[in-house]
C-alpha cells in the first residue's frame, strides 16, 4: 500500500522545474498534477542561471541582502507577479505556512530554488482550483474540495476530512487562499510525518517537543 497522501501520481514529482510565463500553468503537469517530493538547493545556486526568468526579477526586488525573503516580502512578491490571477492575494497567515513548508535550515525565510519549488506547487494547485471550479465562482464546495484532495494523493477519513473543510471552509464555500492554506499544510504535515515514519506504516512514535516542533512551525 502507497503511503497515505503519496499514492495516486501526485507525491513524487522529481526534477527541474520547466520554463515558464509568471501566472501561467507549469508545463507538464496536468490539471491534477501536483508535485510532492523535492531536494533541497542553497539560495541563489551557482547551478542556476538567471537571465532571462522573469521569476528572478520579482523575487530579487523585494529579497534582502541575504537572498532571501520573509513571509511579508513573499507575500509582496506573488501579489506583483500576479500568481492569484482573477483570485484574492494571499494572506499574509498562507505566506508565512509556505514558507514554513519548504523551510529546510530553520530560518523563517525562503531563498530562491525554495521560492522555484513553490512556484510549481502553486501553479499546479491553481490550476486543481481552476478546474473543480466549473462555475468560476472563485471557491468550491465541500465536495469538490475533497474530490481535489483525493486526486493529490492522499486517504483521508470521512471525519478528517469534515475536520479540514470546517477549518477552511467559510459560509460553507472555500475560497483560492484558504484552499492553497490546506494544500500548504497537507503537504507540509505529510512530510513531517513521513520522515519519521522509517517503516513507511502510517504510525510514528513522537516526543513531545518534536511534536510542538514539527507542527507550531507550520
Amino acid at each position: 500500500m502507497a503511503y497515505p497522501g503519496y499514492g495516486g501520481g501526485f507525491g513524487n514529482f522529481r526534477g527541474q522545474m520547466p520554463a515558464m510565463q509568471m501566472g501561467q500553468p507549469v508545463p507538464g503537469l496536468g490539471p491534477h498534477g501536483l508535485p510532492g517530493e523535492y531536494s533541497g538547493y542553497s539560495a541563489y545556486s551557482d547551478s542556476y542561471h538567471s537571465a532571462g526568468d522573469p521569476m528572478w526579477t520579482y523575487f530579487t526586488a523585494v529579497a534582502g541582502q541575504d537572498g532571501e525573503v520573509d513571509a511579508e516580502e513573499l507575500q509582496k512578491c506573488l501579489t506583483q507577479s500576479g500568481i492569484s490571477g482573477t483570485y484574492s492575494p494571499f494572506s499574509l497567515e498562507t505566506c508565512r505556512i509556505m514558507i514554513a513548508m519548504l523551510d529546510r535550515d530553520y530560518t523563517g525565510k525562503m531563498g530562491f530554488n525554495e521560492f522555484k519549488e513553490l512556484w510549481t506547487a502553486l501553479n499546479a494547485w491553481k490550476q486543481n482550483f481552476i478546474t473543480i471550479d466549473q462555475d468560476q465562482s472563485g471557491t468550491v464546495e465541500h465536495h469538490e474540495l475533497n474530490q481535489a484532495i483525493a486526486a493529490m494523493g492522499y486517504r483521508l477519513s470521512p471525519q478528517t476530512l469534515t475536520t479540514i473543510i470546517k477549518r477552511y471552509s467559510k459560509n460553507g464555500r472555500i475560497y483560492f487562499d484558504d484552499y492553497v492554506a490546506c494544500c500548504v499544510k497537507l503537504r507540509a504535515l505529510t512530510d513531517f510525518f513521513r520522515r519519521r515514519d522509517h517503516l513507511q506504516q502510517g504510525v510514528v512514535n513522537f516526543v513531545y517537543d518534536d511534536f510542538l516542533q514539527g507542527t507550531m512551525a507550520i
